[in-house]
């Protein structure tokens, strides 16, 4: 019986399945603690997204709220709050998603946080940073203490942000809870050898991945990958699907054919096919030994 429900989910999963998934990807600077300002131009570019025929919107990190810090837990944006409301309606108006990112309150200090809303207006999930970067600016927030998937209209979606992408687990824990696309803001600069990593997390988790940078010198390069990356024959093939230039601000896009991603993910031997956990047991110590000790 369970077996059956088992098949049945699936059968309805892939009934549902997209076959092309359209992401806009914002690359701009925000304004530093210009709320309403930031929201109109959230607003303005989820007009411009919809009239491309985007699904959804992918901002830069903490766009909302600018990406400065220090930051208190007072300054920064609650749960209920008012930029966030307008932006939700505007996605249910203009019927297309966006994934909204903001500096937001925490328990003790402030958290750096992106809502996945869907084109119906509806917050389908709130991811906060797990890996702060606490040896820089950052160390004045909170960290998240897990990584969410949600299913965006058939499409499973996780959320890791901008330092997220130098660990290998963000990605591989959000594949394992099922993601197809990950979807990363992102506001840092010496992006070459972090393409290099965001394509090599797509290929060896046979995900979708899609980041949004702000523009500027030795920043920009917003970028996305297909996590296919050699045909039916064995052949080598280009997997960027998106690879802006460092300076140039708007919106760029990158479409995943959801149909092939599928049936690559479902016959090819990444992912969690054939991972050996026995011989990981040393990814979960806590330990830190010479030379990593600051």
């Amino acid at each position: 019986m369970v077996e059956l429900f088992q098949m049945v989910n699936h059968n309805l999963f892939r009934e549902a399945s997209i076959m092309k998934f359209k992401v806009a990807v914002l690359q701009m600077k925000s304004l530093n603690r210009q709320y309403k300002e930031n929201t109109e131009i959230v607003i303005g570019m989820m007009k411009e997204a919809a009239e491309n025929r985007a699904d959804i919107l992918l901002l830069p990190e903490a766009f909302l709220t600018g990406y400065a810090m220090p930051i208190d837990n007072e300054e920064a944006l609650s749960e209920q709050n008012s930029y966030l409301e307008q932006i939700c309606a505007a996605a249910s108006k203009l019927r297309v998603g966006v994934v909204v990112t903001a500096l937001t309150k925490g328990q003790k200090k402030p958290r750096n946080s992106a809502y996945v809303v869907d084109k119906n207006g509806i917050v389908l999930l709130k991811y906060s940073k797990v890996h702060t970067c606490d040896f820089a600016d950052e160390s004045c927030l909170e960290s998240g203490t897990a990584f969410e998937v949600c299913i965006f209209h058939g499409i499973r979606i996780g959320i890791m942000i901008c330092y997220d992408r130098e660990y290998p687990e963000s990605a591989r824990i959000l594949m394992m809870k099922g993601a197809e696309i990950i979807l990363v803001p992102n506001d840092c600069g010496a992006m070459q050898p972090r393409l290099c990593a965001l394509s090599t997390r797509a290929y060896e988790n046979m995900v979708g991945v899609a980041m949004a940078n702000p523009n500027g010198e030795n920043a920009g390069n917003s970028c996305a990958f297909n996590p296919i990356c050699w045909d039916k024959n064995g052949n080598c093939v280009d997997n960027v699907l998106l690879m802006a230039d460092a300076v140039t601000e708007g919106l760029f896009y990158a479409e995943f054919d959801m149909d092939a991603i599928r049936s690559y993910r479902e016959n090819e031997m990444m992912g969690n096919t054939f991972r050996k956990i026995k011989a990981y047991d040393l990814l979960l110590s806590d330990k830190i030994e010479y030379p990593f000790i600051r």
